[in-house]
């Protein structure tokens, strides 16, 4: 039988994906993998993708991409953050935040003819994180597998464009919407529009670093550090990175008919976001507000 198997419900005609065999996946949390397999010294236990540093099969590497071993799609690939174990986006240099985007780009555009691109990164136990080394998830969904995303224009009818008060950069601009679905969330897009993620330029990889890095050490003072989030990127034209805090755990209601329940006001989350977001000294906030917001909102 196939690692994975695209089905599509014939009532419903929502997909799903059938792979058994992801159950056998290690997971250190749950103590069923000693060793971290993406840490240095691993770097001969699986092929190399692609790298950015070093000689291939050595271990002065910056970034790594390798094949997943429990995959879901045609296509699932694993990007390896750095070699450091425990720094995420909010914690590693900018330098090193840029080669993530910029090793995205590379991904996506070596891959962008063979299906539909999807980017995302889990973090923690609640994001579906299963090995605490940070890296992100690259996929390749067949072209007929219908993706419930919400568009960024307002023709689509998932989603409400009414937006809270935006916070803008050089390059995109950083808004909360009022019809989101997950207690602060934030969402992340280009001043111009009608590109694909692989379009994007050096200066927007440069401003997408600092404003992830940025919104994540910001949601760190409102969750607790490392709390748990997903983000992805929009596979198709009008792209934008979605981050999504996930604190808050789903009701039945939520499960059964697909109406989130949102307890947090978007209007709120961006003044709290615009009142941090241009600090400079963000870890000394960090340390002083930790124990006054704690773990959730």
């Amino acid at each position: 039988m196939a690692d994975f198997k695209f089905l599509q419900d014939p009532v419903s005609k929502k997909w799903m994906v059938f792979a058994p065999r992801r159950a056998k996946r290690p997971d250190i949390a749950k103590g069923s993998s000693p060793l971290c397999p993406f840490c240095i010294g691993r770097e001969k236990d699986e092929p190399e993708l692609y790298r950015v540093g070093g000689e291939k099969g050595t271990n002065n590497w910056q970034i790594r991409v390798v094949p997943n071993k429990f995959p879901f799609a045609p296509i699932h690939e694993i990007i390896i953050h750095s070699p450091d174990h425990h720094k995420n986006f909010d914690e590693l240099p900018l330098d090193q935040v840029e080669l993530i985007f910029q090793t995205y780009r590379q991904r996506y555009n070596t891959h962008k003819t063979k299906g539909q691109v999807y980017i995302f990164h889990n973090r923690g136990e609640s994001g579906g994180e299963s090995l605490p080394h940070p890296h992100t998830q690259f996929v390749v969904v067949p072209g007929q597998v219908k993706l419930e995303i919400p568009k960024l224009k307002p023709d689509s009818a998932s989603l409400n464009r009414e937006e809270t008060e935006r916070i803008e950069t050089p390059y995109f601009l950083i808004s909360s919407p009022i019809a989101g679905q997950w207690p602060d969330e934030v969402w992340v897009y280009p001043r111009k529009g009608g590109l694909t993620f692989g379009d994007i330029s050096d200066g927007e990889i440069s401003d997408l670093s600092f404003i992830a890095s940025r919104l994540i050490q910001i949601l760190d003072l409102r969750h607790g550090h490392e709390f748990s989030f997903n983000f992805y990127i929009y596979p198709g034209i009008d792209w934008y990175l979605r981050i999504i805090p996930r604190e808050k755990s789903l009701g039945g209601f939520e499960v059964g008919t697909g109406i989130f329940v949102n307890t947090q006001d978007p209007r709120e989350t961006m003044v709290f976001i615009k009142e941090h977001f241009e600090t400079p000294n963000i870890e000394k906030i960090k340390k002083e507000h930790q124990a006054e917001y704690g773990r959730g909102v």
